[in-house]
């Protein structure tokens, strides 16, 4: 048996469904043909608009570990490019694009794996959670690739929340995260910290307040309390994110979703800023 808790277990399977809308051709092209040129428009764009038409600060708030200076540089500008209404559509539309070329041969998966999904994400509890909560107020759809696509957005969002709390509860801010994230390993700063917008003195400042803190030795290398720190934060995600599994068949949900998960992820660059594993490598 796994040693690795189901809630993440389920979170490296249905991520890369949701995270094709970032990543796959297609996405980035209906994000485009929206008016949301650039890689950063159409993210900022496309993730914040559940939230509708919002300035910077929600944004920096809820998405937590990107530099302030990186998120209003793309919002409200946005806004100017394309209504919440239009990055949605796109975002639907790109996502849809992307799903069905990698799975267009395999309809009563993708019709089961959205059942099972979908059951999930009916019950979220988004009581705290923002951008949970923003995503559960947009329609469901129709079709079983679209209600695959959007079961899983709002699993990762109801978990990424949750992950924030976490964060928020260690008493650690959005840089500090990241340099504490990147000592551990299995994040690469020369891809993060500029992916996050923070400037090498951001980086080094926090470095110091996590040494002082007692949390990176003088050489940035992670202490035994930063280690428990990241097992305590994980645990805590884990169990805000599992309640909506409760009493569904976990072992169905793995088997079903993992071959989508696998097919989805040739989308996808490894290593990502998202931390995701890939899910050919579980």
């Amino acid at each position: 048996m796994s040693s690795i808790h189901p809630a993440r277990q389920l979170w490296a399977l249905f991520e890369p469904i949701h995270a094709v809308t970032y990543f796959a051709p297609q996405c980035r092209a209906a994000f485009e043909e929206a008016g949301l040129r650039g890689f950063w428009r159409g993210y900022f764009a496309g993730r914040a608009a559940p939230l509708g038409p919002v300035g910077a600060a929600p944004v920096i708030a809820a998405f937590f570990n990107f530099a302030p200076s990186i998120v209003e540089r793309a919002v409200p500008d946005v806004w100017s490019r394309a209504t919440p209404e239009e990055a949605l559509a796109a975002r639907r539309a790109g996502a849809r694009a992307a799903l069905t070329e990698v799975f267009h041969d395999d309809p009563a998966a993708v019709a089961t794996a959205a059942g099972l999904l979908g059951t999930a994400a009916e019950r979220i509890d988004s009581g705290g959670r923002v951008l949970a909560a923003a995503n559960t107020a947009l329609p469901w759809p129709d079709e079983p690739i679209e209600v695959l696509w959007h079961a899983s957005t709002l699993l990762r969002e109801h978990r990424g929340d949750g992950h924030v709390a976490a964060l928020v509860t260690s008493g650690l801010d959005a840089v500090e995260v990241l340099v504490w994230r990147t000592a551990l390993g299995g994040y690469d700063r020369t891809g993060l910290q500029p992916a996050r917008g923070w400037t090498d003195d951001d980086w080094s400042a926090a470095a110091r307040r996590l040494t002082a803190r007692g949390w990176l030795d003088d050489d940035g290398t992670p202490t035994d309390l930063a280690r428990r720190a990241h097992a305590d934060v994980e645990a805590v995600t884990d169990r805000l994110a599992i309640a909506p599994w409760h009493g569904i068949d976990l072992d169905q949900v793995m088997a079903v979703v993992k071959p989508l998960a696998m097919r989805t992820a040739g989308l996808l660059p490894y290593p990502n800023p998202i931390g995701l594993p890939d899910p050919r490598a579980l």
